[in-house]
């Protein structure tokens, strides 16, 4: 008995320390900020008078500023995840793929060079891409001006801000998603393809029945965490566009930041932000339901 009560402290005494940095990092500013959405929160205030679900009814009424800003910036962020994540996860198992058939000798040169950038801050990954893509200096219009192209406003007009902000993503993090499939890459037996070379299957069939098959849970985790990164994109548009041209590529994080420190009404941007961070879960809730769906039923 003692032995047992000595084992179940020793346990707690381990798992303690991430306890404590889950509850003061992570548990505790998610409560507060359900607090905060509660309560007419006005920065300069020192009164924070209790309003229940006033800011939530606010945000789902049309006509008003908080439902414009919201699902204007949602729609907004809606797209940027529609265009990114497909390309992170297709470009992402693309590079592994390539690397993988590399020869062994350069193999490990291509991944550090491929994800270098994702080391970058974003302070300096957008000072680079302002040097490519302004327009009036920038080193792409300066080539298109030499080989006598005219110049093309990569961030002041649409579609191109989507596809400068796009492009930056992906020179930025798809580094991260190279090596998650490079890993589950190496973890696929040899032998599989090799019984299929004998059935005499190509590369196609061998990437369709073999490949996908067996990276199929990191082809999950890989779609979950690109689109919960692509949800809370901030730094490219924040520092590239400023949100423009107009308003059309302000996300919904940069208006939860100006609606909490610009206009300094902090309860309401709490709310946004809890409703934001309600709609992820669902959504990798839904992702995961769609790709495992039905093993439970099965086994």
């Amino acid at each position: 008995m003692v032995k047992s009560w000595h084992s179940k402290l020793t346990s707690s005494l381990f798992v303690l320390p991430y306890f404590i940095c889950f509850a003061a990092f992570l548990l505790f500013p998610i409560l507060y900020g359900v607090y905060i959405s509660l309560h007419n929160f006005e920065l300069l205030s020192p009164e924070h008078d209790f309003v229940g679900l006033k800011h939530y009814v606010t945000i789902f009424t049309p006509g008003t500023y908080l439902n414009s800003l919201f699902f204007n910036g949602l729609w907004n962020t809606i797209q940027f995840v529609i265009y990114s994540v497909p390309l992170l996860i297709v470009v992402g198992l693309g590079l592994a793929m390539l690397i993988q058939h590399l020869p062994g000798k350069i193999r490990g040169l291509f991944r550090t060079f491929y994800f270098l950038p994702y080391a970058l801050s974003a302070s300096v990954m957008s000072v680079i891409w302002l040097m490519i893509f302004d327009t009036n200096s920038g080193f792409l219009n300066s080539l298109l001006t030499k080989l006598n192209i005219p110049a093309i406003p990569w961030l002041t007009d649409q579609p191109w801000a989507w596809v400068s902000l796009i492009t930056t993503t992906l020179w930025w993090t798809i580094g991260f998603n190279m090596i998650i499939f490079i890993n589950a890459l190496n973890q696929v037996p040899e032998d599989f393809y090799e019984a299929a070379s004998l059935d005499g299957a190509n590369a196609w069939d061998k990437f369709w029945h073999i490949t996908l098959p067996s990276i199929k849970p990191v082809m999950l985790f890989v779609m979950i965490t690109s689109t919960i990164a692509s949800f809370n994109v901030f730094a490219q548009p924040f520092l590239l566009t400023r949100g423009g041209p107009g308003d059309s590529t302000k996300v919904l994080l940069i208006n939860v930041l100006d609606q909490a420190f610009i206009r300094k009404e902090i309860g309401s941007a709490s709310a946004m932000a809890i409703l934001m961070a309600l709609l992820i879960m669902i959504i990798s809730v839904v992702q995961f339901r769609l790709t495992y769906g039905n093993k439970g039923e099965e086994s």
